[in-house]
């Protein structure tokens, strides 16, 4: 990411920098990958280090089921029923030692508790709903076609306008970061990626809640949630400055690449994760190569599972396209456009659709959520 600073801040680093009463303000120093890479610097009201009580740790782990059947996969998103608490509507749906893809629909804000992710980095994006993420960073305001993505060990609360809300959430277990070939050597988005810093929404709004009293923290660790009670409000910064932070970004703002030719996938990367990557689907002009075949060609995924999630629109390779629906094409066997799809495609000059793509380069297993909301004849929508 790139340097960003909110509130006040001393001169230098790990230096004494005192509030009005000549107190110390409570520094920490905050990063994900021990000290060699990004991190950032806080400067605390209070010391955030105040336990006053400890629950018992219960078990969010997924289930898994162990088919041995290759086959192309469907699952009905939308069939995720809403839940009114956050935490209990998130459902992992597919998952592998790298990442973990959820499913939620919550009605409600959370109001009563703050939650942090120690596992993983969270891409959050919003399908359906409005509302914003607030941080002891400051704040974001998310709409329709947002990715929140939200660094792990980042304390958060989101809270919505409304009780008509859809996520689609991926949790990395290795950071979220811009695609290497998008920057130069300093990280700096260069002229040829699809999105710029300018499209970056950093937090905004700086609270800063100097209180005490009992705050119910959800610390979710090794696929356990630990209740946690603290003596002061997470949200005490006067300051802080840093490269990592959660920040937004619309998918309505990345600038499809477009060729004479069909172009392969990795033209719509938006972002790198360990041993994945999300792709966004966007509308965009076809290709203008006078004998050009818009559908993609078939092809062998021999190495990576390839997950679509649909937002809107017309897909062109696809039949029977649905909001919130999830195909997974594993690595293995081949898989292309449904028929018909490559004619219909010929002369066609724009595409509407709008949808994320996930590719994993190990296997992604059903959890018992996703044979409850699959569709076990999609592998037969190839036939003629």
């Amino acid at each position: 990411m790139h340097y960003y600073t909110l509130g006040s801040i001393p001169p230098k680093r790990h230096t004494q920098f005192r509030k009005p009463d000549g107190t110390l303000y409570s520094e920490e120093l905050f990063s994900t990958e021990g000290f060699s890479n990004l991190y950032s610097l806080l400067y605390h009201c209070n010391a955030p280090t105040q336990i006053v009580q400890v629950g018992d740790p219960y078990s969010i782990a997924p289930k898994t089921v162990h088919d041995k059947q290759l086959k192309h996969r469907c699952l009905k998103g939308f069939h995720i029923e809403p839940v009114d608490d956050y935490l209990e509507s998130r459902k992992p749906v597919l998952v592998n030692s790298d990442c973990k893809i959820i499913l939620a629909a919550p009605r409600k804000s959370m109001d009563t508790y703050f939650f942090k992710n120690a596992d993983a980095d969270e891409v959050i994006f919003v399908h359906e709903g409005t509302g914003v993420l607030h941080t002891a960073y400051g704040q974001l305001p998310f709409s329709y076609g947002d990715y929140l993505v939200v660094p792990r060990g980042t304390t958060y609360q989101l809270k919505f306008d409304g009780t008509d809300n859809r996520l689609f959430i991926v949790e990395s277990y290795g950071p979220i970061t811009p695609p290497k070939r998008y920057r130069n050597q300093f990280g700096q988005l260069e002229e040829h990626a699809p999105y710029c810093e300018r499209d970056i929404r950093k937090p905004q709004d700086l609270e800063t809640h100097d209180e005490k009293g009992d705050f119910l923290f959800y610390i979710k660790k090794q696929d356990n949630i630990y209740p946690y009670h603290y003596l002061n409000h997470p949200f005490d910064l006067i300051g802080w400055d840093g490269y990592l932070y959660p920040y937004a970004f619309s998918i309505h703002n990345f600038e499809p690449i477009t060729g004479r030719l069909h172009m392969p996938p990795p033209i719509h990367q938006t972002f790198d994760g360990h041993n994945f990557v999300i792709c966004s689907f966007v509308p965009r002009m076809y290709d203008y190569h006078p004998l050009s075949i818009p559908a993609p060609y078939n092809h062998s995924n021999i190495d990576s599972d390839e997950l679509l999630y649909y937002v809107d629109g017309d897909f062109m390779s696809r039949k029977h396209v649905e909001r919130g629906m999830i195909t997974l094409h594993p690595g293995g066997i081949p898989h292309g456009p449904h028929p018909g799809t490559v004619e219909k495609s010929i002369g066609a000059k724009e595409t509407k659709e709008l949808a994320v793509m996930v590719d994993t380069f190990r296997p992604l297993l059903m959890t018992e959520y996703a044979a409850g909301i699959e569709d076990g004849n999609y592998y037969k929508s190839w036939i003629q």
